[in-house]
């Protein structure tokens, strides 16, 4: 205990010198070196603070250590260095002034403005374009107390709602509702589509399912009676369907989503029959199998290499 209480000043003249083994040669520790203070309580019984590391001071770059270099060394920076334009070819004529030319009207500003970024919102069109044109950018027109309303789509095909029936999906928490649409577009020229969409509105299903019938658009090939050249039937699921051509004046005689396809492709004279399931949506799609499976009379003749008149021989 003795040996503990003793001040530090009586170390001072001790050396501790390290051997080979551990440090180098040279390396060597005297406490000597170290000014100590005289200290009333003993080590055992002092506290020394915690020692916290020096900060260094970032090395701050002065405008004389900076060297700019030249890329040509024959030039001295130091010297008048005058810029020589290059000659202008022959014939060159300047443009005029931007404030010599005469001002120009709303009608002008309007035709460059469209030009450039195409119609305004107000839907005026200067260059004569079509406003109602066919593309992802639909308008949308809000009011108050009414929900977000889109316009209709004018690319030529009328569409038909066929159906709509509420489905019901039971999940953890209970039932989602959710309306299903079938919807038929066509330009009645031949070219006819059947589409599916849901969603939790009747609106927002019919706008789904008529952009789906878009994606599915069918030739129907019609003779000059507007008739199908031959007869034909389709499977779609448990549906079935039989199509036959007519003569001029009979009409469309067939029912439900079978009626209603064959008068947005354009059909005049047909006969048509449900034969197994009346489910609206398997019919319809039926409806158009038995369309793709039709031929023209050239197309045939063209395949078998002979003129069209000897395929009634």
């Amino acid at each position: 205990m003795a040996a503990s209480a003793s001040p530090l000043s009586s170390f001072a003249s001790l050396s501790i010198s390290t051997s080979r083994k551990y440090l180098p040669t040279h390396t060597s520790f005297s406490f000597s070196n170290i000014k100590t203070n005289k200290l009333i309580t003993p080590i055992s019984s002092q506290k020394f603070p915690n020692s916290k590391p020096q900060k260094t001071k970032p090395v701050k770059a002065t405008p004389a250590d900076a060297e700019t270099i030249f890329m040509e060394n024959d030039i001295n920076p130091d010297e008048d260095f005058t810029f020589e334009p290059p000659p202008r070819p022959e014939g060159y004529i300047e443009p005029p002034s931007f404030d010599d030319l005469p001002p120009e009207s709303e009608d002008e500003v309007a035709a460059a403005y469209e030009e450039l970024y195409g119609p305004a919102y107000s839907g005026m069109s200067v260059l004569g374009n079509d406003v109602y044109v066919m593309d992802s950018k639909m308008k949308k027109a809000t009011g108050f107390g009414t929900k977000t309303k889109k316009e209709k789509i004018r690319d030529g095909f009328e569409e038909r709602v066929v159906q709509v029936r509420r489905v019901t999906k039971v999940v953890k928490g209970g039932k989602q509702l959710h309306f299903r649409a079938v919807v038929v577009v066509g330009d009645k020229q031949g070219q006819v589509g059947v589409g599916v969409g849901k969603a939790k509105e009747v609106v927002s299903a019919v706008q789904k399912s008529a952009v789906n019938a878009r994606r599915n658009i069918i030739t129907v090939p019609l003779t000059k009676y507007s008739t199908f050249p031959h007869r034909a039937d389709g499977d779609y699921g448990a549906a079935k369907v039989m199509l036959r051509p007519a003569s001029p004046g009979t009409g469309v005689i067939a029912g439900g989503a079978v009626r209603i396809v064959l008068e947005m492709a354009g059909v005049e004279n047909a006969l048509g029959k449900q034969i197994r399931s009346k489910n609206a949506l398997n019919n319809a799609r039926a409806t158009v199998v038995a369309v793709q499976k039709m031929r023209q009379f050239k197309e045939v003749a063209q395949d078998r290499g002979i003129p069209m008149e000897e395929l009634w021989k």
